[in-house]
This record gives structure tokens, C-alpha cells and sequence, in this order.
């Protein structure tokens, strides 16, 4: 199980927000994303599609890229399929994985199937994930209904998923654990001028099992060790409750051009705190070509039970040294070039289109040291790193 952070490793949905570093969790995410987004088009079947994407995450000494494949297609008026399969290539030599083991490499394979149904202004989804590693296998399940009111000017959505995980540990054949995810979420979209629209989600997540990294470890002061401290496993709680709240506002310019702002909050029952601001601005660039330009700041405290140096063995029942845990912040400085083309020649093709995205993100950590660059313990260099993601994708429209 890749021990890096999927909420920055992933290049085909950005969930960059919340403090979150399991791969089950984000599966369950990825499913609600794809099955209750509902924004302005809930009495609309999405339209008949297929992408292709290749995604690269480079930081912090973790590498990871693959290609996403994704195809939809209607039936009869009011059904819609899709199918989706993912891979994940992970090479990892993060200052977590040198400091503590050797370098690895990795691949995840990810695949899903999604059933929209459109009543009238009802839109029912169901989607099925299933994601499997060496040492990690997810399974999620999700349902989610929108429905269209008040003359179409408002969209109210439910979605619910539940995942169960099952986590081993590679070279130890006698671990075994697992992780069951429950994913509660309710949306409003509000059309709040001919300009302007207003989204507003609640998420709680709750969580149930196994929830720390097998291959993690605490550090604790040790007088007897040479380096002054020692490593033992980390221990966390068995359950987590979590809750988030996004605000989302866009706002259409007269020269078909955007802007947009998001605030998201969220918090957990681990004491971690977070805050997202984003600002992003979209502008077409003659008649087949968009740019859109985005900043984002993340910042979050630490959880209750998380250290860089306890001063002892066994201080506290709950120990912790990951740093998505600590306190951090990071900045997001990207870019995304869109060119649509409309075959004549290709009868099955309607239209298509080419993109190209990066995201230039640093992380800066406040409580977390980089003991691989030597020093007193606990006086070691803060840590902090900068990150690319680059997308490139195809779709076309028939």
C-alpha cells in the first residue's frame, strides 16, 4: 500500500482538500465525484463519451503516472452507462520510505461501472469501484439522486457509498486487516442570477477498522540509540469521523469567460482542522481554444495524537508520526489549455477535444522534520517539498 498521499498523487479528479491518505477512502470519493455531481445538468443525461487520459504526479522522491481510460454511452432516452478503468504506477523514495525501509515501486489497477437513470427532472446513479493492489483490495459500492425544482433553478442531490477494504502487508503473510467506509453527502445548486450560480455540499465520512499504515512508525528519544531516537509501529484509533463543507461560486462574463471561488472547511474527530480557498479564472482564446488559470491554499492542523519526537516509548495510546497528519499548508499554482476540433470526415465522431493541465504545488510542513538530513533529533530541518501533476487527455463526443 503506497504510503504518499492520494489526495495529491491522482490525475484524473482532484481531491486535493482534506487530510485524508488511504486509498479506500479515495476510491469512495471517486465514486460519489462521478455519481452525484450534479451542478446545473440533472435532468440531462450525460452526453455520449469517451477519454483518455495520462496522468504524472513527481515529488517529494514519489513518482506515480498511468493511463485512465473511461467510456459512456446512452440507452433508450433515459439510461446512461460508463465504464472506467485506471492504473497507478508508484515508485516511492519520499522521506518517509528512505528514513524507515527501502525504496519500492508498485502498480494499482482501478475499475468501475456507473448506471445513470433519468424520470422526468429525477436522476437516479449507481456505481460499483473496485480497486486492487499487492496489498490493498477496495470495494465500493454508491447511490445518489438529484432531482431538478423550483423551475429548474434549483438542484438538490443525496449520495450515499460504503466501502470495504482489505488490508494485508507484503512479506508478512500472517497480517491481515480490514476497513469499512460509509460516505454521507447532500448538495444544493442554485442558479442565482443568469451570471451567476451557487453550490453548496455537506460530506460526513465515517470510518470503521484498521485505519493507519502497517508500514508506519512512530519516532521516540532514545539516549542509548546513536541517532538519539528509536522507531517502533504506529498505533491509531480504530474509528474516524469526518465532515467537510464546500461553497462554490461562479460567476459567466459576457465574453464567454468565468470566474469561480471555492471555500471548503472540513474537520474530523482526530482534531484535524482544515481550510481550502480557490480561485480560478476561464478564458477562450479565439474560437476553438480555453485557458484557465487557478490558485489554491490549503492549510490544516495537526492530529491529536500526531508527533515528530515523543519523548518516550508507548507515551500515549495513540501514536502517529505521518506527516499528512501534521500541520502544513500548500499552494497551487495551475494551468489548463483546451482545444476543441470537429471532425467532418469521421462520421462516428461529433466533436472532440485536446487538453493539456499542470499544477505546480508546495508543501511546507510546521511540526514535521527531515531527519534523513541529519542533526540534533529533534532539531533536524523542517520539511517541505515541491510537487508537479500533469494531465493530458482526449475526449471525443459521438
Amino acid at each position: 500500500m503506497a504510503v504518499t498521499n492520494p489526495t495529491t498523487m491522482r490525475g484524473a479528479i482532484s481531491i486535493v482538500s482534506w487530510p485524508i491518505s488511504k486509498q479506500g477512502l479515495f476510491c469512495l470519493q471517486i465514486v460519489l465525484l462521478l455519481t452525484c455531481s450534479t451542478g446545473l445538468q440533472a435532468t440531462v443525461l450525460p452526453e455520449d463519451r469517451a477519454d483518455i487520459m495520462y496522468h504524472r504526479y513527481d515529488g517529494g522522491g514519489v513518482e506515480v503516472d498511468g493511463p485512465s481510460i473511461l467510456v459512456r454511452k446512452s440507452f433508450s432516452g433515459n439510461v446512461s452507462l460508463n465504464a472506467n478503468y485506471y492504473i497507478d504506477s508508484i515508485s516511492s523514495a519520499s522521506v518517509d520510505v528512505v528514513s524507515m525501509a527501502s525504496p519500492y515501486t508498485e502498480e494499482r489497477t482501478e475499475t468501475s461501472l456507473a448506471l445513470d437513470y433519468l424520470h422526468n427532472k429525477t436522476l437516479m446513479s449507481l456505481a460499483l469501484t473496485s480497486s486492487d493492489e499487492s496489498d490493498y483490495q477496495a470495494e465500493t459500492g454508491s447511490f445518489s439522486i438529484s432531482h431538478d425544482m423550483f423551475g429548474d433553478l434549483t438542484t438538490v442531490s443525496l449520495g450515499y457509498a460504503v466501502g470495504n477494504d482489505d488490508i494485508s502487508r507484503n512479506g508478512d503473510r500472517d497480517f491481515g486487516e480490514s476497513l469499512k467506509r460509509q460516505n454521507y453527502r447532500i448538495g444544493v445548486s442554485q442558479i442565482l442570477t443568469k451570471e451567476s450560480i451557487l453550490d453548496i455540499d455537506w460530506e460526513t465520512i465515517t470510518d470503521e477498522g484498521y485505519l493507519n499504515n502497517p508500514y508506519r512508525s512512530y519516532r521516540f528519544l532514545d539516549p542509548l540509540s546513536e541517532n538519539g531516537y528509536g522507531f517502533q509501529p504506529e498505533r491509531y484509533p480504530n474509528t474516524r469521523t469526518s465532515n467537510a463543507l464546500a461553497l462554490r461560486l461562479k460567476y459567466y462574463l459576457p465574453y464567454r469567460a468565468a470566474l469561480s471561488g471555492e471555500y471548503r472547511y472540513f474537520n474530523d474527530t482526530w482534531g484535524i482542522s482544515a481550510n481550502n480557498v480557490e480561485f480560478a479564472y476561464t478564458h477562450p482564446l479565439e474560437k476553438d481554444w480555453v485557458v484557465d488559470v487557478r490558485y489554491r491554499y490549503y492549510t490544516q492542523n495537526a492530529a491529536d495524537f500526531y508527533s515528530d519526537l515523543f519523548s518516550r516509548v508507548n507515551e500515549q495510546n495513540f501514536l502517529a508520526r505521518d506527516k499528512e497528519l501534521s500541520t502544513f499548508q500548500s499552494h497551487t499554482i495551475g494551468f489548463t489549455v483546451s482545444y476543441d476540433f470537429h471532425p467532418e470526415r469521421w462520421q462516428f465522431i461529433d466533436n472532440g477535444s485536446l487538453n493539456f493541465s499542470l499544477d505546480l504545488i508546495r508543501f511546507e510542513y510546521d511540526d514535521f522534520r527531515d531527519i534523513t538530513r541529519g542533526g540534533v533529533a529533534g532539531e533536524e530541518p523542517l520539511y517541505s517539498f515541491t510537487a508537479n501533476v500533469i494531465k493530458a487527455y482526449l475526449s471525443v463526443w459521438y
